[in-house]
């Protein structure tokens, strides 16, 4: 969430009708001018309508959604005959780490308006928020998983929540989520505004919001599925086995103090995170598997420099508002084209120049194909002086005939995102 960019009409802050209060805060914040999903946004949003927004990761979205909705609360005086528990507003993301970064957000610009915030998510005391709920809350800032929690043990109630936000909603329903905010938003008043944040939608997720949203308004600023032109991208080609090798060669040689690593895999990010130490390069993992304390942790000895490498799953990473990060390394490429988007969106944040690096070995060609075919472009490929990957070699099939190990890989590869299609859903609570 950054107020430094400039949009062509060159639109205001001020110029938008907010609360006095809110504007004081706003202009603290340092916020002048609204970035492009701000300019956007904010108007529909202020006229109350549904809203169907997407932008890149670092543009600006919290604040997007955040001022009209706490707006939207100031103009709309808590009714007398409310529940002693009711929720007004609620915003749902997929990630623990997403749900604090917003809720971080947020705080500051209800600052002295008298509206409260909490945030539910696992991994911390149910016990502590449902004292922070008692009396309800203005805005819930809440996991699917949590929420669903509080609403069992009659912590709160929904059904006199007339604002739904949905930050990274694609990331949610690939998460397994569906179910769960099926059953969330059965609780809901069906007169609300409805707001879907993302940096990438299928046409899936289009569909779903629309059947969840009344005339809603779509906004795409950027390109669909395309990455921040201040990040470089590169390919380095490399054995498999190397890779570690060739991350602490990168890390070290170009003396790179914080870069973020991604694996498809807990397992993968803790081995990796081993690996790195044995080399000398303090790194720490973090995943679904590590308690929120020891997630926290990580993430703040890597933002105050103390850990030089932070080694991350996909679903852990989102939320992850680093600022100032310059390298992002995809240590394995993603099974899903669009989560290379969301990986290399980590850098390059808020206009900033971000290098997006990828370890590329022979049995991962075919995901660089698909995410070369959802951006439409090849990215560069180099190889490193000490580091090329040896030849692909040969593959016999059952009839004794060899094959490519490209096209090997490919059945590889189709098989695994079949297993991986099929496997339970990661879901965060």
């Amino acid at each position: 969430m950054n107020p430094t960019h400039a949009t062509d009409n060159e639109i205001r802050f001020e110029d938008f009708p907010l609360d006095d209060k809110l504007q004081h805060n706003v202009a603290s914040l340092g916020y002048q001018q609204p970035t492009p999903i701000q300019a956007q946004a904010i108007p529909h949003l202020l006229q109350g309508s549904d809203i169907l927004a997407g932008a890149q990761t670092g543009t600006g979205k919290t604040a997007a959604f955040g001022i009209p909705l706490i707006q939207a609360l100031l103009d709309t005086p808590v009714s007398e005959s409310a529940a002693h528990n009711a929720v007004r507003a609620l915003v749902i993301t997929p990630t623990r780490e997403l749900a604090q970064q917003v809720f971080d957000n947020l705080e500051p610009l209800a600052k002295d308006t008298g509206l409260k915030i909490v945030a539910a998510y696992g991994g911390t005391s149910i016990n502590v928020q449902t004292k922070n709920l008692k009396g309800g809350t203005d805005i819930l800032v809440a996991t699917p998983g949590r929420l669903l929690d509080h609403q069992h043990v009659r912590n709160i109630t929904l059904a006199e929540c007339h604002y739904l936000v949905l930050d990274e909603a694609d990331r949610m329903l690939d998460m397994g989520f569906m179910p769960d905010l099926n059953r969330i938003i059965k609780r809901l008043p069906r007169e609300r505004q409805t707001m879907m944040f993302s940096a990438t939608f299928e046409t899936r997720i289009k569909t779903l919001a629309y059947r969840l949203m009344q005339d809603p308004v779509e906004v795409q600023v950027t390109p669909e599925n395309s990455t921040a032109e201040t990040v470089k991208q590169m390919v380095y080609p490399v054995d498999k086995k190397r890779k570690h090798e060739l991350l602490a060669y990168l890390i070290g040689s170009r003396n790179w103090q914080q870069v973020l690593v991604f694996t498809k895999t807990k397992q993968g990010s803790d081995a990796l995170a081993k690996e790195l130490k044995l080399d000398g390069i303090n790194a720490v993992s973090i995943n679904g598997d590590k308690s929120q304390g020891a997630r926290q942790k990580a993430l703040d000895d890597f933002k105050s420099g103390k850990v030089r490498a932070l080694i991350a799953t996909d679903v852990a990473a989102r939320g992850l508002d680093i600022q100032q990060l310059e390298q992002v390394v995809n240590y394995e490429l993603p099974y899903k084209a669009e989560d290379y988007i969301h990986r290399i969106g980590r850098t390059g944040r808020a206009g900033r120049a971000g290098f997006a690096v990828s370890l590329m070995s022979h049995d991962e060609h075919y995901l660089l194909e698909a995410i070369e075919r959802l951006l439409d472009a090849r990215l560069p490929q180099e190889w490193l002086e000490g580091f090329e990957p040896s030849p692909e070699p040969p593959v016999e099939n059952e009839s004794g005939r060899r094959k490519s190990g490209r096209s090997a890989d490919k059945r590889k590869m189709k098989a695994k995102l079949k297993i991986h299609a099929n496997r339970g859903k990661h879901k965060s609570r």
